[in-house]
Formats: structure tokens, C-alpha cells, sequence
């Protein structure tokens, strides 16, 4: 029995992810952290394939295939932790200007991803949510995307949801939210003048999922890198020198461990 079983907080919290996610049990996962300092989205930056590749002597695309073992991983964990959604900053719209094979190689393993992948998202009940830009990327990979997230969302889906981004870049999701109001105002749907935050919000690519509590970004890299500029104004930020593909159950822990250690005061100041 962990300090927290007998908690009226703890229990409230741990009724509210199990309503979520009915298989979590963070107590199991995480005994030294109280329940309501679970974050509710993770979303994650995952550096260093490459250089995990070029250490061992291999090719980029060989630290990518790796990388993707620990999405399995990482998402599988993040939900029996009872995190409720998991967002991966999977391809930006800069990573366009990486060289040709790269790129191909890259767009290879996310098809290979969303077939090889799709039971296991299954059998955990992972719903899967895409957001960035859809022009320019291959028919077959759009395809593949469409796909999973049609079958991962449906009743049985009682798990995390993990969300991809892929051709993403946070100042092109800006872009399209403004333009989406200013087809709103341009037909007479919102006046300029009542234009709110919560608008705004519902024309992003996230629309409808909470914004990220901790941000964490692997290989060391203190970037943000273009990703969620919005969704991020209050998020907590966790860098760890561990390169993605090493990246595992216990560095996750630690990131979680680090977030319930803050204090968030959003603007404020503590209570007394």
C-alpha cells in the first residue's frame, strides 16, 4: 500500500483517470507520485536517432527504425501511468529539407509504423489522432494514417490517445487557424471585435484535446523547435540527455517524477 491509498485526493484522482483510462493504474507504476500530479498530455520532441545511429556506426534510418520501438514503449506505459494523451513531434515541416533518402526512408517507416503497429494500438485501446498538414505528403502515407485512425477509434477504445504529428510546424498550424477565422468573419459568422482564445483554440489542429502539461525533449537539445508554440504557454519542460532510441519506461517515470515536483502557479502565487 502505497502513502496515498488512503487519500481523499488521491482517490478523487485516480476515479478520474480510471473513468478515462478504466486499465490504468498509476499507483502500481508510480507509488511515489500522488495521483493528481499525473500529467494529463505529454507531449514529447524525440531527438537523437541519428546520433544513436551515427555512435553505433549505422545510418540515420537505423537509429529512426529504433526510435520508433520506443513509441511502442512509451505510449504503451504512458497510459497504464494514466496519461491521457501522448502527442510526438514525429515529422516537421522543416525536416523537408533533410536529404532525399532520408526523407523517403522516413515516410517507408511510417507506413511500415501505422501496418505494423495497428494490433498492438488495438489490443490497449490506443486511439490514434493526426494533426499538421496533409499537402505534401506521399498518397500511400496519407492512406496508411487514414487508416489507423479509423480503426483505433471506436468503442473498445478505452486507452490513451496518441497523437502524431506529422508535417507539422506550429507557426503553419497559427496560419491555418487564422485563415479559418478569417473565412468565419469574411461570411459573416463572427464579428472581428468577439473574436475569443477559446476561437482560436478550436481552429487549431488540436482542437478538443487538453493542452500539454509536460513537454519533453530527448538528447539534450533546449529547443522547442516550432512545436505547439500555442498549446505550450503553460506546459512544463523536461529535457533529459538520453537519445530518443534509449529512451524508455524509466526515463518517462522520470519525467513524471520531475513534473510533480513543480509547483504550477500559471500566473499566480502559492497558497498560503
Amino acid at each position: 500500500m502505497t502513502a496515498f491509498a488512503t487519500c481523499p485526493r488521491a482517490q478523487e484522482a485516480l476515479r478520474r483517470i480510471k473513468a478515462r483510462l478504466p486499465e490504468a493504474d498509476p499507483l502500481a507504476h508510480l507509488p511515489d507520485v500522488h495521483p493528481a500530479s499525473i500529467p494529463r498530455h505529454v507531449a514529447i520532441i524525440m531527438d537523437g536517432n541519428g546520433r544513436w545511429a551515427r555512435e553505433r556506426g549505422f545510418p540515420r534510418e537505423f537509429g529512426h527504425r529504433n526510435g520508433a520501438l520506443s513509441v511502442r514503449r512509451v505510449v504503451s506505459e504512458a497510459g497504464r501511468c494514466g496519461i491521457e494523451v501522448v502527442t510526438l513531434y514525429s515529422f516537421s515541416t522543416e525536416n523537408w529539407k533533410r536529404p532525399e533518402g532520408e526523407i523517403d526512408a522516413l515516410m517507408k517507416l511510417c507506413e511500415a509504423y501505422c501496418e505494423g503497429e495497428r494490433e498492438e494500438l488495438l489490443r490497449h485501446g490506443i486511439r490514434v489522432r493526426v494533426i499538421g498538414r496533409r499537402d505534401g505528403l506521399p498518397g500511400s502515407v496519407l492512406a496508411a494514417l487514414d487508416t489507423l485512425v479509423e480503426v483505433t477509434n471506436n468503442a473498445e477504445a478505452t486507452g490513451p490517445t496518441l497523437c502524431l504529428a506529422i508535417n507539422y510546424g506550429a507557426r503553419e498550424e497559427l496560419t491555418d487557424a487564422v485563415r479559418r477565422i478569417a473565412t468565419r468573419v469574411r461570411d459573416g459568422a463572427i464579428d472581428p471585435d468577439a473574436i475569443t482564445e477559446q476561437d482560436i483554440e478550436s481552429s487549431l489542429y488540436t482542437a478538443g484535446l487538453p493542452d500539454p502539461d509536460l513537454l519533453i525533449r530527448s538528447a539534450g537539445e533546449m529547443r522547442i523547435s516550432n512545436y505547439l508554440l500555442w498549446q505550450i504557454s503553460y506546459a512544463e519542460l523536461h529535457v533529459t540527455e538520453t537519445l530518443w532510441p534509449d529512451f524508455d519506461e524509466s526515463a518517462l517515470h522520470d519525467a513524471i517524477r520531475a513534473y510533480a515536483s513543480r509547483r504550477r502557479r500559471f500566473g499566480g502565487l502559492d497558497a498560503e
